[in-house]
């Protein structure tokens, strides 16, 4: 079965919005590589509504500044979490409105590659909740940015997840990618 792996950055003060501002001092040549790593070892993006907007917006004009990792963005296919969108602009875009965990479970079936998200909102809690997102790869910054609000993004009233951690990857930056995956029931 494919597995769903969450790629998120975060700063030591818990910020995740907005990493295009805090996060490009510390992507050297380890982090590209693991980066690329990631995304070719996949075969498929999800997201929520509010990601895939921002990345459809960014990455079709991103190909001649990134080579084969904008391609590969570009190209993969994508499946949207999202109860307001209509359909997708970006490539091969499909929009899941109903049944979001029985369409997903029924994606992680099908047979290929792991499926990548980046960034954490509603749809990686939603993903949590029906117990689908199998791994969680933080990449914790060496920084305190100061701005965001991520307690509204991370964390809700009454949602709470236990993690593993199963991987560490430090980077000469500074930059630390621990991968989580879910607890098993004790």
């Amino acid at each position: 079965m494919r597995k769903i792996i969450n790629s998120t950055y975060i700063s030591l003060d818990g910020v995740i919005e907005r990493p295009h501002e805090w996060t490009f001092d510390y992507f050297d040549g380890e982090a590209q590589q693991y980066a690329r790593d990631l995304l070719f070892s996949c075969g498929a993006l999800i997201s929520g509504r509010a990601t895939y907007e921002g990345f459809a917006q960014a990455w079709p004009s991103m190909e001649e500044q990134t080579g084969d990792f904008g391609v590969r963005m570009n190209t993969l296919p994508k499946y949207v979490l999202s109860t307001t969108m209509e359909k997708g602009e970006w490539g091969e875009t499909t929009v899941i409105r109903e049944n979001v965990a029985e369409e997903v479970r029924r994606l992680k079936e099908q047979p290929g590659q792991d499926i990548l998200q980046y960034g954490f909102g509603s749809a990686s809690r939603t993903l949590m909740e029906h117990g689908l997102l199998d791994e969680l790869r933080l990449w914790i910054h060496p920084v305190f940015v100061g701005t965001g609000d991520a307690g509204d993004l991370l964390t809700r009233e009454g949602f709470a997840a236990k993690f593993d951690l199963v991987e560490t990857v430090t980077f000469g930056s500074g930059v630390i990618v621990a991968t989580f995956r879910p607890a098993a029931a004790k």
